[in-house]
C-alpha cells in the first residue's frame, strides 16, 4: 500500500473516531519516511499525536517526534520552506512547555523574508462584534485576500466553513472565542474533526495564558490574536497559517 493510501485510510479511521487504529497507521508511515522526507514524517507524527489526544492520552512523545524533525528539516541543506518549518517547531515546542525554545524558534522563523504569492484561498470570520468583524474583514483585504466570508455566530459559522470546504476550497479561518451560542473552542474542536488539517485562527479578548485559550490552542489551532489588535498581528498570524497550509501541500 503506497503512502497516499495508508494515509487516506488512517485519516478515515481519525474521523470515524477510531483512533487507536489511526494512530497505528500514522506512526507506521511517519517512521517509514524519517529518512526520505522529513516534512510529510513531521505531519504524521502529529497526526497520530492528536490521535492520543482525542483517546485523553499524553501526545508528548509523538509531538517531539515532529518537532525534532521540523527542526531538522529547517537545518537540511536543500530546504525550501525554512520558515514553515521553523514556525511548526516553533508550534510543537510550544505545546511541550518549552517557551524558550519556542520563543528562540519563532524569532528565527520571524527573521525569514518570503516572497510575495498570489492570494487565493478563502477567509472565513466568525464573530459577534459587527465592528470587529468589519475590522477583520478590512485588515485581510490589505493583506490582499478578496474571497471573505462573515458570519455572527458559531452555527451559522460551522454551516458556512463547511459548506466552503465542501467545494475543496481551503479556508483560514478567523474564530472569536466568546460567540453567543457556541464557544469558540467547540467550533474548533467540530471542523477540526471535519478536516484535521484546517488551519484556524483564535480571536480573543482572554490572555494566552488562560484555560480556555489553552484548551482552544491544544485542539491544533494554527495562531491566536489577542484582542485588541493591529494589521502587524493579524499579518503574523495569517503567516503562521499560510506557513502550516504550504507544508501540507
Amino acid at each position: 500500500m503506497d503512502t497516499k493510501t495508508s494515509c487516506e485510510i488512517a485519516l478515515t479511521h481519525l474521523k470515524n473516531k477510531q483512533f487507536i487504529t489511526a494512530h497505528t497507521l500514522l506512526l507506521d508511515q511517519a517512521e517509514s519516511l524519517k529518512k526520505s522526507d522529513l516534512l510529510k514524517s513531521a505531519l504524521l507524527y502529529m497526526l497520530a499525536g492528536e490521535c492520543k489526544t482525542r483517546q485523553g492520552k499524553p501526545s508528548e512523545n509523538e509531538i517531539k517526534e515532529a518537532g525534532d524533525l521540523f527542526l531538522k528539516y529547517s537545518n537540511a541543506k536543500n530546504s525550501t520552506n525554512v520558515k514553515g518549518a521553523l514556525l511548526c517547531a516553533s508550534k510543537c515546542l510550544l505545546s511541550l512547555g518549552e517557551f524558550d525554545k519556542a520563543k528562540e524558534t519563532y524569532q528565527k522563523a520571524k527573521s525569514i523574508i518570503l516572497t510575495p504569492i498570489q492570494v487565493t484561498r478563502p477567509v472565513v470570520i466568525v464573530e459577534d462584534s459587527a465592528a470587529i468583524s468589519m475590522k477583520l474583514k478590512t485588515y485581510v483585504e490589505k493583506l490582499g485576500y478578496s474571497e471573505i466570508h462573515l458570519f455572527k455566530n458559531g452555527k451559522e459559522g460551522l454551516k458556512g466553513c463547511k459548506d466552503i470546504l465542501s467545494k475543496n476550497k481551503e479556508p483560514i479561518l478567523l474564530l472569536d472565542m466568546g460567540l453567543p451560542d457556541l464557544e469558540g473552542d467547540v467550533v474548533a474542536t467540530k471542523l477540526l474533526k471535519e478536516k484535521t488539517n484546517l488551519q484556524i485562527i483564535v480571536v480573543t479578548a482572554d490572555e494566552k495564558t488562560t484555560v480556555r485559550v489553552h484548551n482552544t490552542l491544544s485542539t491544533g489551532v494554527s495562531a491566536f490574536i489577542q484582542k485588541p489588535f493591529t494589521l502587524d498581528e493579524v499579518k503574523k498570524a495569517i503567516d503562521v497559517a499560510e506557513s502550516e497550509y504550504s507544508l501540507l501541500q
